[in-house]
């Protein structure tokens, strides 16, 4: 926790550059007063072959922001801006732009670490 799950339309790896992309979500989240432990961080992305959006041009890029309960909602709302800036910062040319911020359930999340 948390995770930033980036879905987005397939052949966008092609012309942009998702792991970029992933490291500077890692260091704006990781210098965020709301993540302590940056240690933490879960970024990745998938590629979806069959959609339909209603912009032009047909492309998407949507991330999924997991958190852990316990942040207040004006917490949530600057987490899911920074994730907006750094995605438009690297795909200002992608048809749509979007993140949500969801709470994962504590007592059910489980995790393995080396």
């Amino acid at each position: 926790m948390p995770h930033v799950i980036i879905d987005h339309a397939a052949g966008l790896e092609n012309s942009h550059d998702f792991p970029a992309l992933c490291r500077a979500l890692f260091d704006a989240l990781a210098a965020h007063p709301a993540i302590p432990h940056p240690e933490s961080l879960k970024i990745r992305t998938r590629p979806h072959d069959c959609f339909v959006i209603g912009t032009e041009p047909q492309s998407f890029a949507h991330a999924d922001l997991r958190l852990l309960p316990g942040r207040d909602d004006q917490t949530k709302a600057d987490l899911t801006a920074l994730v907006l800036n750094v995605m438009n910062d690297a795909l200002p040319d992608v048809g749509s732009l979007t993140v949500e911020c969801n709470d994962m359930h504590g007592p059910s999340y489980a995790k393995r670490v080396l």
